[in-house]
């Protein structure tokens, strides 16, 4: 993207007015989505965006500058816009490593494939949708896919690049009855190209979004009150995503905005709680050769069997600090500064049958799928709405539920978690957004039950 002479250029005009450390980071990213909406073709788009950001830090202080000019001239222009927050001295020349090539490891690069052919798999997810019952009345499918170069250097002599490319398909279909609307879901999304449709039947996709519209027109209010819940492998865990993994952030941490801070080492869920955010993992949604300071993505141990081991770290704040680099330094694009983000954060299998689970429990509720929520990382209080839950009575999974809320504590519901399915499996993907900034994130458990949740219904 940018070949070694430039780079070092670059750098050594950004150290020029006595920076301490430097950094450039070049993007070259391109997009395309489609989308259907009742039968017809709403939306087809595509972007792409080129450019640079560089950064310096003197001390406690950064200066950042971005731009969309890759020339040399207008690399130190930003590199000197950059500088000039560091104070004036000598500086010093850099030298980094060859600048590397990395190729996508996708076998079908997405952009090699015709828009017609993307839209013919939203035709199909829509009929396949439409043919599981009359009472179906809207669908909307949607179909996206990035490609996402990066190349990263400093003044440390670190160069890395990576190649991301993801592909996604999402379908809602809404259903009309005697209970009014219901909706029901379906969205899949890998780290892969376009042979992503290999393993993901669109066909089904348009089914299983239908069927669970479908069945919710038989739903029945939401019990509120406090209840056992019982939540399905890979439905949830957005729950530990948002009520745990945000508030062991290490930049929350330091500003005393996490309640988890200050407790590394300290029991602070069930024994048989181990969380994991994990950047290598094969294909999925967070996952990355490197992050977007130019470190190998790592596996990261958080909690292991209930204590707090650690927080999660991006470089700069790792190095103040005299830690590890967990390399989780992310950013939205070139136009950003990193900062510390999750990547693929996760609840470890046990060892129970997640059948089992459910007959040991006499009553409560079987949350099948999690949506979006709220939650104060400095109380770790939280809202989760539940978009596809049923009643548990004599240990059986019974009634579909309405939509309704979950309401609790982080900190408390990892210490409530009595039982862990063996059945471990990861959610739909999910873009985590950050002080303005959006990055895709993965997140996933084994079934699990929570002794006591509250459930915020209208059943008496």
């Amino acid at each position: 993207m940018l070949d070694q002479q430039v780079v070092e250029k670059v750098l050594g005009a950004a150290m020029r007015s006595g920076g301490q450390f430097a950094e450039i980071f070049v993007e070259d990213a391109r997009s395309t989505t489609a989308r259907l909406d009742d039968g017809k073709v709403e939306e087809v788009t595509s972007g792409r965006s080129r450019g640079a950001g560089i950064r310096v830090v003197v001390g406690e202080t950064t200066g950042f500058a971005h731009t969309a000019d890759l020339s040399e001239s207008g690399l130190a222009a930003a590199a000197e816009a950059a500088s000039a927050v560091a104070r004036s001295g000598q500086g010093r020349s850099v030298t980094v490593s060859a600048v590397p090539e990395r190729a996508a490891t996708a076998r079908v690069l997405p952009e090699t494939v015709g828009k017609a052919s993307k839209v013919e798999l939203l035709n199909r997810a829509d009929a396949a949708a439409r043919a599981e019952g009359a009472a179906i009345r809207q669908v909307t499918a949607t179909y996206a896919d990035s490609r996402r170069r990066i190349l990263v250097a400093n003044s440390d002599g670190l160069a890395a690049a990576d190649d991301q490319v993801k592909t996604r398909l999402a379908v809602v279909a809404v259903a009309s009855g005697d209970t009014g609307m219901q909706t029901g879901r379906f969205s899949q999304g890998w780290s892969m190209g376009f042979e992503f449709f290999d393993d993901v039947d669109v066909e089904e996709a348009g089914r299983t979004a239908a069927r669970r519209a479908l069945t919710k027109l038989s739903a029945r209010p939401a019990p509120s009150g406090t209840v056992p819940v019982v939540i399905k492998s890979g439905g949830g865990g957005v729950l530990f995503h948002e009520a745990c993994g945000h508030g062991l952030e290490a930049d929350l941490v330091a500003k005393r905005a996490s309640v988890f801070a200050g407790r590394t080492g300290e029991l602070v869920a069930s024994p048989l709680v181990t969380l994991v955010d994990d950047g290598t993992m094969d294909r999925e949604w967070g996952s990355y050769a490197i992050d977007d300071e130019g470190h190998p993505a790592a596996r990261n141990v958080l909690i292991q069997d209930g204590v707090l081991t650690d927080y999660l770290y991006d470089f700069l704040r790792a190095r103040r600090e005299g830690r590890p680099v967990s390399t989780n330094g992310r950013r939205q694009s070139y136009r950003h500064l990193p900062m510390v983000r999750m990547t693929n954060t996760f609840l470890v299998n046990g060892t129970e049958d997640p059948e089992e689970i459910i007959r040991q429990t006499p009553h409560g509720v079987y949350v099948a799928d999690l949506g979006g929520g709220q939650v104060n990382t400095a109380t770790g209080d939280f809202v989760f709405g539940m978009t596809e839950a049923f009643l548990i009575e004599d240990g059986r999974i019974t009634d579909p539920l309405r939509d309704a809320n979950l309401i609790g504590n982080g900190p408390e519901v990892l210490r409530l978690i009595d039982v862990v399915g063996n059945d471990f499996a990861m959610g739909s993907p999910g873009t985590c957004g950050k002080d303005g900034q959006g990055v895709p994130v993965g997140d996933g458990q084994p079934t699990l039950r929570v002794q006591a949740l509250t459930v915020g219904g209208t059943a008496a």
